[in-house]
């Protein structure tokens, strides 16, 4: 009953093959490729690994990419499954004006915040962050209601704009300094500190409107970098789209 989950992003795919298709199940192998190379996992990665029973995935970069991993799912006998937002889902009330509409990764990142939070006591509030080419902040109420979430560029994004926008300011990637004396840091710090007192505001928002201490929980590739930067006790977590995909696989099949 092996599980495969897969996590297509803007600019690289992950994946992870578990022993059960449910949270928390035992991790047996897993990997990660840019976009480019997705063509090769047949021949590469995916060669020897034992034929996952099913498999779920999320994708934003796409159909066209999405028809490309499907052809290298050839080599094994399952069908193809991504997830699309629904109105309601695995306990999960969608709050979108229009749920389809939702990014499969952020529905996906909800349903694993979810997972942790029923798995580590009362239900609670989550706030959800995901760091990559954007970085989204969305907010879980206690009952399972997504109430909605902001969109924000990464701090590629940032730099490239600020790089664009304006003349000389072409300069090497910094750091995250509290008094920034140098163009590259001053970039850097500036961007960073524009994520994170976005984040810290809407963690107050969620806790006025919820009356109660939310859950904080950030992955993404850049995760690691941004984390620390708020005031706020987050929790990195890098398999929290996996989790989620887990998720609400077993509900997908207990109905």
């Amino acid at each position: 009953m092996t599980f495969l989950a897969i996590d297509i992003g803007n600019t690289r795919l992950k994946w992870a093959l578990y022993s059960q298709p449910q949270p928390g199940s035992r991790l047996l192998h897993q990997g990660v490729c840019f976009l480019e190379t997705i063509d090769d996992l047949g021949e590469s990665q995916w060669t020897d690994l034992p034929a996952p029973t099913s498999m779920l995935g999320c994708v934003v970069a796409g159909d066209a990419v999405r028809r490309r991993i499907e052809e290298q799912m050839e080599l094994w006998d399952i069908d193809p499954c991504w997830v699309v937002p629904k109105a309601e889902e695995a306990g999960m009330v969608n709050g979108y004006d229009y749920p389809s509409r939702l990014g499969a990764d952020r529905w996906v990142a909800l349903a694993g915040a979810r997972w942790h939070v029923l798995k580590s006591g009362p239900p609670r509030p989550a706030l959800v962050v995901m760091v990559g080419t954007a970085v989204t902040v969305d907010a879980l109420d206690a009952s399972g209601r997504f109430l909605g979430g902001l969109i924000l560029p990464g701090f590629g994004l940032m730099q490239r704009a600020l790089e664009q926008g304006t003349d000389g300011l072409k300069v090497p990637t910094g750091d995250v300094v509290d008094f920034p004396t140098n163009t590259s840091d001053a970039l850097m710090s500036g961007g960073a500190n524009a994520m994170a007192g976005a984040i810290e505001r809407q963690a107050r928002r969620l806790r006025q409107a919820t009356g109660e201490e939310p859950k904080l929980l950030m992955s993404g590739g850049a995760a690691v970098k941004l984390g620390p930067i708020t005031d706020l006790p987050f929790e990195t977590m890098d398999s929290l789209i996996f989790d989620g995909l887990l998720y609400l696989q077993v509900h997908k099949t207990t109905g």
